[in-house]
């Protein structure tokens, strides 16, 4: 099975991190997943289609916010926090605490 491509550390890139994390949906997974623990996609629940779910994942990934695994069939999906912090310090716990203010991406949740 193809493996799932996540960028570097060093690589990360911030207008990739900024526009990943403009979507409201994007930024309630982000959210979600700001506990620390890895969820399965099947845990996730947004107002948008499995295929759409699915999308705003891969743009996660793609800009190095989420870490993507694979088990058998099952997918999982965590924060890369310890990145994210590393690379650009306070921007995820600003980002964060901006949308749970003004109640951005609330409407995603675990099952």
């Amino acid at each position: 099975m193809k493996q799932a491509h996540h960028p570097d550390r060093d690589d990360i890139p911030l207008t990739g991190v900024m526009a990943a994390l403009s979507d409201p949906i994007r930024i309630g997974l982000a959210r979600v997943l700001a506990d620390g623990r890895e969820r399965g996609w099947g845990e996730l629940r947004a107002p948008v289609a499995k295929s759409t779910l699915s999308h705003h994942l891969r743009v996660l990934r793609d800009a190095g916010v989420t870490r993507t695994r694979q088990e058998g069939t099952r997918c999982f999906v965590e924060l890369r926090r310890a990145d994210l912090d590393a690379r650009f310090p306070g921007l995820l716990d600003a980002l964060l605490t901006a949308a749970e203010t003004d109640d951005v991406g609330s409407q995603v949740d675990t099952a």
